[in-house]
């Protein structure tokens, strides 16, 4: 029963592929062309971004980059919008009526049969609205500057790692310098004492100036420089135990090997699929949940299945064991964290916490998730208190008695209970 459920599905979401796919390199007949479509209607962007999001972007792109199935990129300009409307609620009634696009359209793509859906007019002009409305912001978009940084997101890091890189750079030269400097002065105390020696005439006193030798022995021997030499070494030693204290349960950076080659900058950044689609408990559990082998194979039994990487998740499924993901992201068990609370009420982004997830090949530790970088987010992040009678009196309190923002802080955010019970 459940594997008939996940190839019900799996032919769902092919089928939705096939469905847009349609649009392209076929002529129209029959129907009006250039419907326009609202894309300056925000709200319809929006509600048509959420369902393609959803429901397409597994398989294509607003571009005209091809995923699975080819870019959406003139989708409007190269077929009726009727056309598309009654294609994809129901295919397979527009093949059956003769139609020679539709027909055509079947026989491409090897014949796949494409269910019902139960989206409205409306709702799939959204969808076309979107798209319309991100190719134009696509052609307007400006080329990318500086980003403001989200509250406790490190957006500087590659930034600061650079200064640093310099400042080394900068300190190897100057010893380099200071050797140089050294070594030539020594050279040419050397060639004076040589020149004062065999050219000049020199009373006894000027003699003993000139070819006097320096006692390295009274130096190291000396109180004031073996002081100062332990001092050094029990300051480097401190500042190593300390970082290494502070350093325990901290794994910025931590980029683990995992059993499947899984490129989040294929599949998030390139082909933009939601983070949902994999991680499905992210708005709904104090879990963003592992996705399961069975997600993978809603694109996976149709794409690259020769693929090695792609075997492994096949040989996962034949003997019915989970795919041994490693966890990169850990709390301790003193902390509590719920996802959903600060995704679906709270509206912070992945990257907020999980960096440029997009661009990443291999997935690391982007913050270093410390509870002190927590609070920070907490003091500097502000609360959507509009339309929430539950904070009013909270709101009115706070302006009493402060100028600032009401931040996560102002609503008890700081406290050791929010956290740790």
């Amino acid at each position: 029963m459940i594997s008939c459920i996940l190839r019900a599905k799996t032919k769902f979401l092919i089928a939705f592929l096939f469905a847009l796919t349609a649009s392209f390199g076929v002529s129209t007949s029959g129907y009006a062309q250039g419907a326009s479509l609202p894309v300056d209607d925000a709200g319809i962007v929006s509600a048509g971004e959420s369902l393609y999001k959803n429901n397409c972007v597994v398989c294509h792109s607003v571009g005209s980059d091809v995923v699975v199935g080819p870019g959406l990129k003139g989708v409007n300009e190269r077929r009726a919008q009727p056309w598309l409307v009654s294609w994809i609620k129901n295919s397979q009634a527009l093949i059956q009526s003769g139609d020679k696009d539709a027909i055509a359209v079947y026989n491409q793509f090897n014949k796949q049969a494409m269910p019902s859906f139960a989206f409205s007019d409306d709702e799939v002009k959204a969808i076309l609205t979107y798209i319309k409305s991100a190719e134009a912001a696509a052609a307007e978009a400006p080329a990318a500057g500086a980003v403001d940084a989200a509250p406790g997101k490190n957006v500087g890091t590659d930034a600061i790692g650079a200064i640093g890189g310099y400042l080394d750079i900068i300190l190897v030269v100057l010893i380099i310098v200071l050797i140089v400097l050294v070594v030539t002065l020594l050279l040419i105390s050397s060639l004076l004492k040589n020149y004062l020696n065999k050219n000049k005439e020199l009373d006894e006193y000027d003699a003993e100036v000139v070819n006097q030798r320096f006692d390295f022995s009274k130096v190291y021997k000396s109180k004031a420089v073996r002081t100062l030499v332990v001092l050094i070494f029990v300051i480097v030693l401190l500042d190593l135990a300390l970082g290494k204290v502070m350093g325990i349960g901290i794994q910025e950076g931590y980029a683990p090997t995992q059993p499947i080659a899984f490129s989040h900058k294929l599949h998030a950044g390139e082909h933009q699929i939601d983070c949902n689609y994999c991680h499905t408990t992210v708005y709904e559990s104090k879990s963003a949940s592992i996705p399961s082998a069975n997600i993978c194979m809603n694109c996976h039994s149709q794409i690259k299945t020769e693929s090695p990487e792609i075997q492994k998740i096949y040989k996962a499924l034949e003997r019915n064991k989970p795919i041994e993901w490693v966890r990169i992201h850990n709390l301790p068990d003193l902390a509590y964290f719920n996802h959903s609370q600060h995704t679906q009420v709270g509206g912070i982004e992945c990257q907020t916490c999980h960096g440029p997830i997009q661009e990443m090949e291999v997935v690391y530790q982007y913050s270093p998730l410390t509870m002190g970088w927590c609070i920070d987010c907490h003091r500097e992040t502000p609360l959507n208190t509009e339309g929430n009678a539950y904070y009013d009196n909270l709101v009115k309190l706070h302006e009493e008695s402060s100028k600032g923002a009401f931040t996560v802080t102002s609503n008890g955010g700081a406290e050791c209970s929010k956290c740790h019970y």
